[in-house]
């Protein structure tokens, strides 16, 4: 069931041009430096196409909840979810809106120098200044009032946020923001996940973050539940007003 990303409405990226493109049940808002959106919607039906054709060939591919052994001759976008899975230790579709994101985002990039890719609180970005990317985090007190500070140096990056109070995506855990960092979209969706799934009241805080560093390919990770926050690894936090 489609939500509403009312979150967007907040979303101020100087310099850049935002627009939409959507398809199904994917909808993704996108920043760039010019308005790209008939490349970007060709990019998503390309890549949509390819993993529900994979899936139909591999129905697990689409339902396991648990890693499967690597395809060999899987397209690439299949390969990345697969990857990320086996270092998650999550099913390969817990990966798929931030390889979403960074399929078309990595394209993108032929015809802008800056992008931001928002499919569903996963994002992928590329930026030439410091941005910062607020947390959303449902009900917490803390929801809208912390950000990750990203420089440029540290882009292109995957920013993935898992959460078991807000949205339809599976988690078995009750945090209200788990957030991963990656070079690979990929990876931080599908560690957002995992991590989510550990959380389960305050006291599993550490336990998140524990896992999150031992992923490898992780850099870092913020976690949220209720009014209470934990962060590991290479991140910056500011305040929102």
């Amino acid at each position: 069931m489609y939500q509403p990303r009312t979150y967007r409405c907040r979303v101020q990226a100087r310099g850049l041009i935002p627009f939409q493109v959507s398809q199904d049940e994917t909808d993704l808002y996108i920043l760039a430096c010019s308005d790209l959106s008939r490349q970007a919607g060709a990019l998503l039906e390309e890549c949509r196409s390819v993993i529900t054709a994979y899936i139909r060939s591999k129905p697990e591919f689409g339902s396991s909840l648990a890693p499967l052994p690597a395809d060999p001759q899987a397209p690439g976008i299949v390969s990345q979810m697969y990857s990320a899975a086996r270092k998650a230790g999550v099913g390969p579709m817990a990966g798929v809106a931030g390889a979403v994101a960074g399929f078309i985002g990595c394209r993108l990039l032929e015809f802008t120098p800056e992008i931001i890719v928002e499919n569903g609180g996963d994002v992928f970005m590329k930026t030439s200044i410091t941005r910062r990317v607020a947390i959303y985090a449902g009900g917490s007190p803390l929801s809208g009032k912390m950000a990750l500070v990203v420089p440029p140096e540290k882009t292109p990056v995957g920013i993935c946020t898992s959460s078991g109070t807000v949205g339809h995506s599976l988690s078995f855990g009750r945090a209200d923001a788990a957030v991963a960092l990656s070079r690979s979209p990929a990876l931080a969706d599908a560690a957002a996940t995992a991590i989510g799934n550990s959380v389960t009241s305050p006291g599993t805080i550490r336990r998140g973050l524990d896992l999150a560093k031992n992923i490898e390919g992780v850099s870092g990770a913020v976690i949220i539940i209720g009014d209470r926050m934990g962060a590991w690894g290479d991140v910056e936090l500011a305040k929102l007003d």
